[in-house]
């Protein structure tokens, strides 16, 4: 009697689902796969849409990813997940239809964390950026001209859309309740220099605010209102206030899941509620949180395109059977690009205890800012200096003493070692 063949379940239709699909494929997967998306199209790559497409550059629909059109796959787009039975090994779907697997991958990856009060966020030229139809509908409010633009939220999408509305010749302000952008990722002393770059390009920055309502008036957005009782009068606000992992869908599975993310081994299984492994089901991308090894096993979940990738690779092969018994660490990366800035990463700032500028000069606007914790290198950041990030990047991946020994060109003669100012 003919073996009936393996049927393999994608949940999630971005890139670590899109390369997790393929690496499963390459090998040697021949059974059934299918792949369920919630949004109607096929998988795209996001970096561009807070960027190309804000800028007017290219469209929306423009940035399908390669690959996913010859892949041997039933795509089910449009048409969400909304409960796992681990039992009956079935995937439930929003049209009330079931999908039956042999092999899971997880790959629901984040969206956009709403402005709280529902009534305010609905009004028009209120935007959050994370889906294609998001970036359009935000390109067409910028295109038309308004008056100012404001940005609540001073992480890396913030950052993003007030450098591109600079571009555009937009008046922008920028409201972030920390010290400075980007503190809780790079900590307040590295941020206060993207900070400088970013008011010297003309942007309006309000650190140490929070915006408390938002005004409108005819259904329409007209100003914000700061909890220290001042206004800003906008016609267009970008709430950027980061991503809320999808996990909703796995509520009564036994995974062990919440809005963090969904627990994985160090090879990349989901482990369930009492902690042991599903060797069935495997998580790749932004929603996945693993022990990441050059963190001495912390659980991270990372949110880097480049990440998505290596792992979304990783787990189409453990579910292949191509990969056992292997760890999966990566170093993480991760790129943002503000305007004429590049800001470039490897490694995790997350526990740092100290800082240094080790190439460059921040005066300049060009430099390598590294991390360390307890002696140890563990990030790098680098500013306009990408060629200097790969030394660094080995440093990290060695878990190099820190501050780094010996000389080398632009390195600044002694330096200096400071706290990093995480909030």
């Amino acid at each position: 009697m003919a073996q009936t063949p393996l049927r393999a379940v994608i949940v999630g239709a971005g890139l670590a689902a899109l390369r997790g699909a393929e690496a499963l494929r390459e090998a040697g997967f021949t059974g059934t796969l299918t792949i369920v998306g919630d949004e109607p199209c096929r998988p795209y790559d996001r970096p561009p849409l807070s960027k190309h497409v804000l800028a007017g550059a290219i469209p929306a629909d423009a940035t399908t990813l390669p690959g996913s059109l010859g892949l041997d796959a039933d795509w089910q787009l449009g048409n969400a997940a909304t409960g796992l039975d681990r039992e009956s090994r079935t995937v439930r779907l929003a049209d009330g239809g079931t999908l039956p697997y042999d092999r899971l991958l997880i790959a629901t990856g984040t969206r956009a964390r709403p402005w709280p009060n529902p009534h305010e966020g609905r009004l028009a030229g209120v935007f959050t950026l994370r889906g294609r139809d998001d970036a359009a509908a935000l390109r067409r409010a910028l295109a038309a001209g308004p008056k100012r633009v404001l940005v609540i939220g001073g992480g890396f999408i913030g950052c993003e859309v007030a450098s591109l509305c600079r571009q555009l010749g937009l008046p922008v302000t920028l409201v972030e309740p920390g010290p400075t952008l980007l503190a809780r990722v790079l900590g307040s002393t590295i941020g206060a220099f993207i900070g400088a770059i970013h008011e010297g390009h003309g942007v309006d920055l309000r650190c140490g605010r929070e915006v408390e309502w938002l005004e409108g008036a005819e259904g329409r957005l007209v100003r914000a209102h700061l909890v220290d009782g001042a206004r800003i009068d906008a016609d267009v606000a970008v709430i950027a206030l980061g991503a809320v992992r999808n996990t909703a869908w796995l509520d009564g599975s036994g995974l062990s899941a919440d809005p963090g993310g969904v627990d994985c081994d160090a090879e990349g299984h989901v482990l369930d509620a009492a902690g042991r492994p599903d060797p069935c089901i495997a998580a790749a991308g932004d929603v996945a949180r693993f022990p990441h090894p050059l963190y001495d096993g912390q659980r991270v979940a990372l949110e880097h395109w480049s990440h998505a990738v290596a792992q979304g690779l990783y787990a189409g092969r453990l579910l292949a059977g191509a990969a056992p018994g292997r760890t999966y660490g990566a170093l993480p990366t991760f790129w943002s690009t503000q305007g004429d800035l590049v800001v470039k990463s490897a490694g995790l700032t997350q526990g740092a205890d100290a800082v240094a500028i080790t190439q460059g000069d921040p005066a300049a606007g060009r430099f390598v800012a590294l991390y360390g914790r307890a002696g140890r290198c563990i990030a790098a950041v680098s500013v306009d200096a990408a060629r200097w990030l790969p030394a660094h990047a080995e440093l990290v991946a060695a878990g190099a003493p820190f501050p780094p020994r010996g000389t080398a060109t632009d390195r600044p003669k002694g330096v200096a070692v400071v706290a990093p100012g995480f909030p």
